[in-house]
């Protein structure tokens, strides 16, 4: 089978790794560089946040989550990262005055599904035996579930993998519009359309959501595993990578703008990081970090086939929590 895939980012090279056991011949096509370094996959922390995304979401992201944490390790050990995925849970905390928040977050958690349950309350000293770094929070919550892949590490692999399988042909810098479409789909067996924000002209729906993420680097804090705290603007979220580096994040701004990080964006996320815990305040700002990531009006993924053109689009903020079970529906039909 001759397949092209038309937008090479996180959904894309998914696709790609999946259609690759079936012993499918591929053509990725992508405006990118083929190492995706503009691509929203590239940006993003990789949160596997089941519980976290709940709150102002459907159940189906609660219930895909759950299933790509089961896949995300199998895919992570066939790039030779098997490292790069963790499970450690998530700590999340907040400032005094937002604890009937925090409270009142949880329990519309435990009142959508009964896996919410085994959230665990925390004192200041079950703070401290996850994360002793945050034994002055005197109020938490411990989510065992959730985990992180490693983003970065995952797109460079697969650029690697992709890259070096005779099976792949790969044409990068290349901008398929919407009327070339027809044109695949009469040149190959099966077109997937896995463009994100670049497929706006022909899904009416189709919105870009900007999201700002800034690199740090600190030897004076060390982070285990994903720390979520509750702010009045943002689910802020601190995300421990190799080598003393966190990701600080995220800004969630209904914007198609890639333009640098704003002022009042780094000021937020910044302030509310410092407060979180004073030594952030000598952490290095390695980078700022913009994109956008599609969302449809529902704010859910979209799967959509018609004769040999299969579209998947609009996991918004979700692309590593829901991608691996989203292409897994997306191609279950595909011999």
């Amino acid at each position: 089978m001759d397949v092209a895939i038309i937008g090479a980012g996180l959904v894309g090279r998914l696709c790609a790794l999946e259609l690759l056991k079936r012993g499918a011949q591929i053509t990725l096509f992508d405006q990118d560089s083929a190492d995706g370094e503009d691509a929203a996959g590239m940006t993003a922390a990789g949160m596997l946040a089941l519980f976290a995304e709940l709150e102002s979401a459907e159940s189906i992201i609660f219930e895909k989550g759950e299933r790509s944490i089961a896949l995300w390790p199998a895919i992570l050990e066939e790039l030779g990262i098997g490292d790069a995925y963790m499970q450690r849970g998530t700590v999340i905390t907040a400032h005094p005055q937002d604890y009937p928040e925090l409270d009142h977050f949880i329990q519309s958690l435990q009142a959508k599904v009964p896996q919410a349950k085994e959230i665990q309350p925390l004192d200041a000293r079950g703070i401290a035996e996850y994360e002793p770094d945050l034994g002055h929070h005197q109020k938490g919550f411990y989510i065992p579930q959730e985990g992180v892949v490693d983003a970065q590490r995952f797109m460079e692999a697969s650029y690697r993998y992709l890259s070096n399988n005779p099976a792949i042909k790969w044409h990068e810098k290349i901008s398929v519009r919407d009327e070339e479409l027809a044109k695949y789909q009469k040149d190959y067996d099966l077109v997937i359309d896995s463009r994100g924000t670049g497929a706006k002209d022909s899904l009416s729906q189709l919105r870009g959501v900007r999201g700002e993420v800034l690199w740090l680097e600190t030897d004076e804090i060390a982070f285990t595993r994903p720390v979520r705290m509750l702010h009045p603007r943002y689910r802020l979220y601190i995300v421990p990578r190799p080598e003393h580096r966190y990701i600080i994040g995220a800004t969630e701004i209904e914007s198609d703008d890639k333009s640098p990080l704003s002022v009042r964006s780094g000021l937020e996320l910044l302030s509310a990081l410092y407060s979180l815990h004073p030594s952030f305040g000598e952490a290095r700002v390695l980078k700022c970090v913009t994109n956008t990531r599609p969302a449809l009006t529902d704010n859910l993924p979209l799967i959509q086939k018609e004769g040999n053109l299969l579209t998947i689009n609009g996991l918004y903020r979700h692309g590593y929590l829901m991608g691996p079970s989203i292409v897994e529906e997306a191609l279950k039909e595909i011999k």
